[in-house]
């Protein structure tokens, strides 16, 4: 009898917790949006950042175990010993931040153009955006992977645009596509140095520089109000150690056990937990004419994950 291997159970778990954690953010995200847009992001990679930084100071107390302390003699020292990751970190930060701070603009909206459930799944439009922006890195993009596009245009146009409307596109779904867009490229870059950088310390780093980024916003745009950041401490919170620090770090460990092409559909069903939990939390349901864009884009996003099918040699024909 074979023995079972609960290896291959226990990253798509992970991961599938992952997503749930990542979809009700929305709805927190959405909570919190009162704060400002720059204050709440500010806060949530802050925390993000602090939750992501213990996990790296645990594993390298870890990994240290037994082993001689390493020194860095300066800061140049330190900088030369780690310019690949650092250069990753702050690509990715740039672009991450980028991301959230539109997600969160859009997200703002929700309350007269877009619903969380509607930003859900148009944040998740960057997995068929990957292979787009894929040929500007001069990578085979294949025909299915145009056609995952093809169809997620035709949802996202079900999705963003009202009948009797014309070809509009409200502001909240623009921002969205943005965001979209720039999650594709900070995707992207993660894989371009994620064999030569560590991945807890890249996600550390970039939420680092994400933060930083949040907080000059707020302090050029906004005026924090302590009693608005209490009376949201909650969603804050969740959104910056549940989404950030406990979500990243799932995705890192579930990935360990789990096919990439498996790990992208799975981290893509945030944005049926987003839908759903705005149902669940809020009682906000979407449209039949939503529900049906939503549907075609995620099929979208299936499509796009589905592995290519191996050409057979003329050994294999015979």
């Amino acid at each position: 009898m074979k023995k079972i291997n609960f290896k291959t159970f226990l990253g798509p778990a992970i991961l599938m917790i992952g997503s749930v954690i990542w979809g009700v953010s929305f709805v927190a995200q959405s909570d919190g949006g009162v704060v400002g847009s720059f204050t709440f992001q500010g806060l949530r990679n802050t925390l993000a950042f602090l939750s992501i930084g213990a996990a790296v100071l645990v594993k390298e107390k870890i990994e240290r175990r037994g082993a001689p302390r390493r020194k860095y003699q300066s800061a140049k020292d330190y900088f030369d010993k780690n310019r690949v990751q650092l250069k990753a970190g702050l690509l990715c930060g740039i672009f991450l931040f980028i991301a959230v701070i539109t997600q969160q603009f859009g997200i703002d909206l929700q309350g007269t153009e877009v619903s969380v459930g509607r930003a859900g799944f148009l944040t998740a439009m960057y997995i068929v955006l990957v292979p787009v922006f894929g040929v500007v890195l001069k990578k085979k993009v294949t025909l299915k992977a145009w056609v995952s596009v093809a169809v997620a245009v035709g949802g996202l146009y079900l999705i963003s645009v009202k009948p009797g409307s014309g070809f509009g596109i409200s502001t909240a779904d623009v921002l969205m596509i943005i965001c979209a867009a720039f999650f594709s490229m900070q995707i992207l870059t993660v894989d371009a140095f994620s064999r030569s950088t560590d991945g807890l310390r890249l996600s550390c780093t970039e939420f680092l520089i994400a933060a930083v980024l949040s907080l000059i916003g707020m302090a050029l745009f906004e005026r924090p109000d302590p009693e608005q950041i209490r009376s949201n401490l909650g969603a804050i919170l969740y959104s910056g150690v549940m989404s950030g620090g406990v979500g990243y770090t799932l995705q890192i460990l579930g990935q360990k056990f789990t096919k990439p092409v498996l790990a992208s559909l799975l981290m893509s069903f945030e944005s049926v937990f987003s839908a759903l939990s705005d149902w669940i939390i809020r009682g906000n349901a979407l449209s039949v004419r939503e529900l049906a864009g939503c549907a075609v884009m995620f099929a979208a996003v299936i499509l796009a994950q589905l592995p290519e099918r191996k050409k057979k040699t003329i050994q294999e024909k015979d």
